[in-house]
Parts: C-alpha cells; sequence; structure tokens
C-alpha cells in the first residue's frame, strides 16, 4: 500500500461496515486544527480514496473524528464525534487507522 492515511469502520454490534458515517481529518500541528478533508463511508465501511493520498502524505500529528452519533442515530449513544489522534512519523509508510463501533463503545489500532 502507498503512503498516506486510509480508514474504515466496523459497526460491532451488528458486525456490518458502518456505511454512511461522516468522517473528518484534522491537521492538529495548527491552532486550532485545519480540516484536511471531510468524507462519509461508503456500503464496505471505507472511504472511497484515501483520506490523505500519497501526493499529500507527510510526518505530523492528525485527528480523526468519526461522527459516531450521526451514525447510530439512538437516544443511548454513548459517543457523540469520536476523536482519534495519532502521530505520522514517517510519510513514507502507509497509516491505516480503523474504527471499531457500537452504540455504547468504540476502539482502534494502526492497522496494515
Amino acid at each position: 500500500m502507498a503512503a498516506g492515511i486510509t480508514t474504515h469502520v466496523l459497526d460491532v454490534s451488528t458486525g456490518k461496515p458502518a456505511a454512511g458515517m461522516q468522517i473528518e481529518l484534522f491537521d492538529t500541528t495548527t491552532q486550532p486544527p485545519t480540516l484536511i478533508a471531510r468524507t462519509r463511508t461508503n456500503r464496505d465501511g471505507r472511504t472511497d480514496a484515501p483520506i490523505l493520498p500519497t501526493a499529500q502524505a507527510r510526518a505530523g500529528s492528525f485527528e480523526l473524528r468519526f461522527w459516531v452519533a450521526d451514525y447510530f442515530r439512538t437516544p443511548d449513544v454513548f459517543a457523540d464525534v469520536v476523536p482519534v489522534r495519532f502521530t505520522v512519523s514517517d510519510a513514507t509508510q502507509h497509516y491505516h487507522v480503523p474504527l471499531l463501533c457500537s452504540p455504547w463503545s468504540f476502539g482502534t489500532y494502526r492497522g496494515s
């Protein structure tokens, strides 16, 4: 996989991809953080293109914001917008940052 940042979202309450979730990517080295990209997941829970393409890959601090409450739309949803802050230390590497979520929990990891 080429350099850049990708993501996907899995709804663990159903075991299926989270289609239609809004995701934003921010550069957190600026104050206030700078919005780089805004997109929605497709029916496979992935974005149609890398959220930070290879041509724009760079080292730095970033934050993905996943709009979990808008996706689940239930009155007992625990999280509203889930922020995931991470550092890209090597701009030549691919960073895949998935989100596993339900209306009551969430988790992430550096994927491949």
